[in-house]
């Protein structure tokens, strides 16, 4: 059994395969730090982009009279479950069959509010959870716990992405786009993988300003 180990050593030291690295926070340092350009970044946004987000509650309002925020449950850090708020841009009885994401030309898309996807102003809401200390601008993104439930057998350890705040962007968002089918899922899950292996202070900056010129997604439902 000694000698077993020794030879893993070994092959580990040779590179032969890579070490696994720790998903754990880099330190209280590096968590105040972010929380404190959280904080910053969350205020400054709502106050340069609130124009643009009574814009959209407006357009909402007009378009369909119903109410223009609504909130879903979503698993935040440690699987703790959170109220996630967004701009309504489905109609009202969009999840009467159950969750299911969307696609393209969704019907249930409410009139004119596409753009409002494509571009998500309908995520801005989100700086107030971020606010709240429930997201971070960067990290994985929040997914519904019906959705983590259903790809649990076709994604083994979609829990680990859990062990950070989850994120405004991030590196799958970046890198993958959006996509919604189960090897786009894998992908994402790879890249916040990733990102949580390999954090910090100046990889959360550099990803905030490859996100800038992504906001335009055309590939968003």
């Amino acid at each position: 059994m000694q000698a077993e180990r020794e030879h893993a050593k070994t092959i580990e030291q040779a590179g032969a395969y890579p070490r696994r690295r720790s998903m754990r926070s880099p330190g209280q340092g590096f968590e105040a730090c972010k929380r404190a350009l959280d904080i910053v970044a969350a205020m400054f946004g709502l106050v340069v982009l609130m124009p643009l987000m009574i814009f959209c509650a407006c357009w909402i309002k007009l378009v369909d009279g119903g109410p223009v925020l609504y909130k879903q449950w979503r698993v935040g850090r440690n699987g703790w479950l959170f109220n996630i708020y967004k701009f309504r841009t489905m109609s009202l009885d969009a999840e009467r069959d159950g969750a299911r994401c969307a696609t393209d030309s969704d019907p249930r898309v409410l009139r004119g509010c596409q753009w409002v996807r494509k571009c998500h102003a309908d995520e801005l809401p989100q700086l107030v959870n971020i606010l709240f200390g429930q997201m971070s601008l960067v990290g994985p993104r929040p997914e519904r716990p019906e959705i983590i439930e259903e790809l649990r057998d076709d994604m083994p350890g979609i829990e680990r992405r859990l062990a950070a705040a989850p994120g405004l962007t991030g590196l799958a968002q970046v890198r993958n786009g959006y996509s919604n089918d189960l090897a786009g899922m894998r992908r994402k899950l790879a890249y916040d993988l990733r990102y949580l292996r390999s954090r910090s202070l100046v990889r959360d900056m550099t990803l905030i300003l490859e996100t800038i010129p992504r906001v335009w997604d055309p590939t968003a439902c």
